[in-house]
């Protein structure tokens, strides 16, 4: 689980985990409720929720890696493709983030 410590690290996972859950609540629940029910008012509530946390989670995660020197090439660009993958941002919490908290 993750620990709420005062890092930047702990922040950018704690972001990462609301991202990727917003992202699969407007994925699996509010774009069939839209499409399937014609009920977009989840998709409209849900929408600018998810595309905050996104783009906190991109400012963030470039700032978490100027503090902590991380390589773009090798780091940067992972952590910034997690969240615009399904699960991905959970992904990376695993193998990247965790390491560093």
């Amino acid at each position: 689980m993750i620990h709420l410590k005062q890092s930047k690290v702990a922040t950018l996972r704690l972001i990462g985990v609301a991202e990727g859950i917003s992202l699969l609540i407007l994925v699996f629940v509010a774009v069939p409720m839209k499409y399937y029910f014609d009920n977009p008012s989840l998709t409209k509530l849900m929408g600018p929720i998810h595309g905050a946390l996104f783009l906190l989670f991109v400012f963030n995660a470039l700032s978490v890696g100027i503090e902590q020197k991380w390589k773009f090439r090798t780091t940067t660009w992972q952590v910034l493709l997690a969240c615009i993958v399904p699960f991905g941002t959970f992904y990376i919490d695993r193998k990247i983030l965790r390491k560093l908290d």
